[in-house]
């Protein structure tokens, strides 16, 4: 995509062949073309609007219904925030008082359309001409211009006393090749003046990857770790003001949040394998808040270096999934064999902590049969390598 693929799209003549394109997306790609052709689309309008129709399609479970008029890049859409994060961001930014927002590389302008939906007036630097395109587009489409404007630039450069609140979305990919970034020094803006935001502006806000080594931690910040419906999707620092604890684990389900919090430097207590297995929530794990919720339900772990939780009673929780343990083995493949066929074991959930097994090649080599289902669980309890047996308790 260029500037004037874009421009073309914006058309009275690009507008239909979106529309048209986005009743053949999702289908054969040649058949689609084909038929974009076959109703007069020049070939690279065509190629075009089917990109657009196809990005749609798959944006549609970050943005929902606005994803139908977004115009998106792969990368970008990779990289943006799910609407239902972005809105919890955006709400938690107004009521601390923030009202005017730099986006210091807004990429496709996903966290700042939520922050303009929350009433915030933002200010957006992109380094790329197309995504800087794109995001005035975006906001042109969701009836957001007045509140969100764009400027081609390099976000070092914003003069961030214009503001009251920064938030900052620091690349992660290489331009060009679209491969993952992991040095922090080497993010677009680099990390060294991305974490100095926060001594210049109030209410500093940096989306980082879940997989942030949490010594690059800024001395005071809070860093937040969220997942929505189970999937870890992403990890944010909020500096100066914005802090409120040192860290934070938010489960977003449906349409209840759920947040637990703590110090992330506490340590759960260790004891033997229980009944119950207490699987945490990767946003927990990672936010390091595996004590806090041994806390909450009475458990302990295994082993030290792995977060699974064992307790003696189930305990409802929406930090964790429970398990209930029927056999506790030292691991041998003949032994699990053989138990998961005198009971008629023909499907296997295999989850795995602190264990170098495949689950597919375990599956394959167990050789099932039969009616029943178990779970088995590949990890360590004292240091030596262990199965469990069990299966799920009901939420």
């Amino acid at each position: 995509m260029d500037l004037d693929q874009l421009a073309a799209l914006r058309t009275a003549e690009g507008s239909a062949a979106l529309a048209a394109a986005t009743e053949v997306a999702g289908g054969d790609p040649l058949a689609a073309a084909a038929a974009l052709r076959s109703a007069g689309v020049p070939a690279g309008l065509a190629a075009a609007a089917l990109t657009q129709a196809e990005l749609r399609r798959r944006a549609a479970g970050k943005f929902g219904p606005a994803a139908a008029g977004m115009f998106l890049t792969r990368a970008g859409l990779e990289q943006a925030t799910r609407r239902v994060v972005a809105d919890r961001r955006a709400a938690r930014l107004r009521a601390a008082g923030v009202r005017t927002l730099a986006d210091l590389g807004c990429g496709l302008g996903a966290d700042a359309l939520a922050a303009a939906r929350a009433g915030i007036r933002v200010y957006g630097v992109e380094a790329d001409p197309v995504t800087a395109a794109m995001a005035a587009a975006n906001a042109e489409a969701a009836g957001l211009a007045e509140s969100f404007t764009v400027e081609c630039g390099d976000a070092t450069a914003f003069d961030v006393s214009r503001v009251d609140g920064v938030f900052c979305d620091p690349a992660r990919r290489k331009a060009g090749t679209g491969r993952r970034i992991f040095d922090p020094n080497s993010y677009s803006p680099p990390w060294d003046f991305v974490t100095g935001l926060a001594e210049r502006v109030p209410h500093t806000v940096v989306k980082v990857a879940p997989g942030l080594d949490h010594a690059l931690i800024p001395a005071g910040a809070e860093a937040e770790w969220v997942s929505v419906d189970g999937d870890l999707v992403e990890a944010a620092l909020w500096c100066g003001r914005l802090a409120e604890v040192p860290r934070r684990a938010t489960l977003l389900r449906g349409d209840t949040p759920h947040v637990l919090t703590g110090s992330g430097a506490a340590e759960a207590p260790v004891g033997p394998a229980r009944r119950f297995l207490y699987d945490p929530d990767s946003a927990v794990v990672r936010a390091h808040l595996v004590a806090e919720l041994a806390g909450e339900l009475d458990a302990t772990l295994a082993d030290p270096s792995i977060a699974y939780l064992y307790a003696d009673s189930p305990v409802r929780t929406p930090y964790a999934r429970c398990l209930e343990v029927t056999d506790v083995l030292p691991f041998s493949l003949k032994r699990l064999r053989a138990l998961l066929r005198d009971r008629r074991v023909g499907r296997v959930e295999i989850l795995k902590r602190g264990s170098a097994l495949e689950p597919e090649k375990l599956r394959r080599d167990l050789r099932l049969s039969g009616e029943a289902a178990a779970s088995l669980v590949l990890t360590r309890v004292a240091g030596a390598p262990t199965v469990l047996v069990g299966h799920p308790v009901p939420a």
